[in-house]
Parts: C-alpha cells; structure tokens; sequence
C-alpha cells in the first residue's frame, strides 16, 4: 500500500487489491453525482465564469447500475477504514438518497449532513426552479471513539460570536464555486475538471477528523485537491482515478504546489 501515491483505475478494484482491512483513518470522496446527459452550456456567464452542465461519460449510469456501483465502493471503504474513522462523501439532491442508502447498508452512522453554499452559485438556465445553490456533504463514522477536534475547528472557523471570540462551526459552509487560480484549465481556457472542489472545504473535513500522519483515501481524486490539503496538514494520502488526464494534472499539481503547515 502506497502513500503519497495515486492509482489508476476502479476505485473498488484498487481498494480489494492495493489497500489493507482498517488502514485509512479519513475516506473523503466526491463520487460521480450521476447527473450527465443533456448538454448545457453558456460561455460568456460572469458568476463564477463559463458554465458548462457536467457532460461526461464516467458520470452516466443506469439507476440500478448506479445503486449497486454506490453500495460497491462504500462497503469497500467502510472495509478500509480504521473503527474510529471518518468518511465524507459530496452529494448532490440527485445521488442524495443513494449515498444515504450505502451507508446505512454499511453500517457508517451519519453525524451530518454538511451544506455547501455556493457564494456563486452557476445561472439558472431554465427558470422553471429555483436556482441551485448548494451541494451536501455527508459525515459518517464507523464505530466509537471517532475523531472531532472542535478546538481547531473554531481557530478556522471565520464566523465569530458577537464579542469576536471563537465559535463552534455550523453545518452550513458558504464557499464560492473553484475559479481563479486554484481552478485548473484546459488549453481552450474551460475548466480541466468540471467537479473540482474547493480546497477550503476538504481542508475543514479534514481539520474537524483526522490528525498530522493520518491516512487520507480519496476513491476518487480528480484534479488531487484532497491530495493537495491531506499535504499542507501534515498528512498522507491515496488517491484512485480512472481517468489519466485527470492524474497527469493532479500529479503535476502535487509536485508544484508549496505545502504550508496549518496548526
């Protein structure tokens, strides 16, 4: 079992070959939202810049597929996980209930259910809804004694109390969309990865769960911004992908980035 390491390939058949029973303190993982299809697009958008509908091949499934994919890589990191650890998984209201589902089936007992509101949130292409704002983030634990360090969650938390001492974090966390430079882009100037999330928000996971040394598996790391943030704590990870353009720029990301140590 390799760490600082990603693996290419599935994500189940990674963790049955590569990781060890109860190795891997935290799993955070932002799985397919299986939410491709019709192409939506508009280029010149200036909230948060061009947008473009998640249109990708390895986000479609038929819904039986899909259940049965979702139940498949959550027993396999409920397998890998430690008895005190910690799994977080991004959801959106489509995949919601399936992530739910895998976990109760699992046996991983959720303490909450995060919301991320988008401080710019993509344009309402249809106006037939209200405009989509926020996406969930799911925390469950697998047996007892589970780690929250509510003392450092407060140090970062940038709510204060009236009187400007420390608060304890809601479950509420307003964070605008990836842009700028930490959003990595194609050649043509669109977003290399369409579901990149936003360090600050894997770093609160991690801050509120695991420890300097910790063991972070990402089953599905992307662009490796889970990577990036497990380093600049103090900590190592695991990362799987498929997708070997998406590992060309996460490894590329890694080897540049400078890790600063947060307390």
């Amino acid at each position: 079992m390799k760490t600082n390491f990603i693996y290419k390939g599935d994500c189940i058949k990674v963790m049955q070959d590569k990781i060890a029973n109860k190795s891997i303190h935290i799993v955070f993982a932002d799985p397919p939202y299986n939410l491709s299809g019709k192409n939506l697009s508009n280029p010149k958008n200036t909230t948060g810049g061009a947008f473009y509908k998640v249109n990708e091949d390895w986000d479609s499934f038929k819904l039986s597929d899909y259940e049965k994919f979702t139940n498949s890589w959550i027993a396999e990191s409920s397998r890998v996980l430690k008895s005190n650890g910690s799994i977080f998984i991004c959801a959106s209201l489509h995949n919601l209930k399936t992530v739910l589902l895998g976990l109760e089936l699992n046996n991983l007992e959720v303490k909450n259910i995060i919301i991320w509101q988008k401080a710019n949130p993509m344009p309402n292409q249809t106006r037939r809804l209200f405009t989509h704002s926020h996406e969930y983030i799911v925390w469950a634990v697998k047996g007892k004694g589970w780690v929250f360090n509510a003392e450092k969650l407060k140090k970062i938390n940038p709510d204060k109390q009236k009187d400007g001492s420390l608060k304890m974090m809601q479950d509420v966390w307003k964070l605008p969309v990836v842009q700028g430079k930490e959003r990595l882009k194609n050649k043509d100037g669109r977003a290399l990865h369409p579901t990149q999330k936003p360090e600050e928000l894997v770093r609160r996971a991690l801050v509120a769960t695991a420890k300097k040394g910790n063991i972070i598996l990402d089953p599905f790391i992307g662009s490796g911004t889970t990577g990036i943030v497990a380093k600049s704590l103090g900590m190592n990870y695991i990362g799987i992908e498929k997708n070997e353009k998406y590992i060309t720029a996460a490894k590329k990301r890694l080897q540049s980035k400078s890790y600063m140590s947060h307390n």
